[in-house]
């Protein structure tokens, strides 16, 4: 199982990214793919998810609006577009990969331990 994240990088505050999430070893259309961010000196938050299977997104409130999560099945790929960027958003993104049963049983979708592999996480900083 293999899960590589790109698309990171330095913007100015009001800038965009879009990140990408590449699945392999996995069936793709029975996971929840989400998206989790480690700023400097702090724990990792959920920030947003989608069932690869029926394309449902979730997000957290602090992107709520200006983070759009989509996924291509053809592709096993998931991206993440990011706008309007703050320097709050600054941080090493990951992807991780959960099965969505286990996901949808509890209605939680930014819980860390539900989320069986993880990628190598993409930084991104956003500057002021």
């Amino acid at each position: 199982v293999q899960l590589v994240e790109s698309g990171g990088g330095s913007v100015q505050a009001g800038g965009s990214l879009k990140l990408s999430c590449t699945v392999s070893g996995l069936p793709f259309d029975d996971y929840m793919i989400g998206w989790f961010r480690q700023a400097p000196g702090k724990g990792r938050e959920g920030v947003s998810s989608i069932s690869a299977g029926d394309g449902s997104p979730y997000y957290a409130d602090s992107v709520k609006g200006r983070f759009t999560i989509s996924s291509d099945s053809a592709k096993n790929t998931v991206y993440l577009q990011m706008n309007s960027l703050k320097p709050e958003d600054t941080a090493v993104y990951y992807c991780a990969a959960g099965p969505d049963i286990v996901l949808y049983d509890s209605g939680k979708y930014f819980v860390e331990d539900d989320y069986d592999y993880w990628g190598q996480g993409t930084q991104v900083t956003v500057s002021s």
